[in-house]
């Protein structure tokens, strides 16, 4: 099963981003670089802030996976209205 990055909307994350007991998965989104567990639990990052610094900066493409052909970040970003975090 794959999952969808609650911050960039990324659709291919390999784990639950947090899981039913809300454990993070500890995986870093390949496009955003947010580390579930880490970057929100231990430096105290929003979904929203990481967002919004990550869209300030031209919506890059960070990890270390070869960008997917025809990556849209714009598009992408319309993923988080199925997990319905953004309207």
């Amino acid at each position: 099963m794959e999952y969808t990055c609650p911050i960039c909307g990324y659709p291919n994350l390999e784990e639950n981003p947090r899981s039913e007991a809300d454990g993070p998965s500890y995986e870093i989104c390949p496009c955003c670089a947010f580390e579930f567990g880490y970057d929100d639990d231990d430096q105290g990052y929003t979904y929203d802030q990481w967002r919004e610094e990550w869209i300030s900066a031209g919506m890059p493409w960070r990890g270390s996976k070869e960008i997917p052909q025809n990556w849209d970040p714009k598009k992408q970003l319309e993923n988080l209205k199925k997990i319905s975090l953004v309207s």
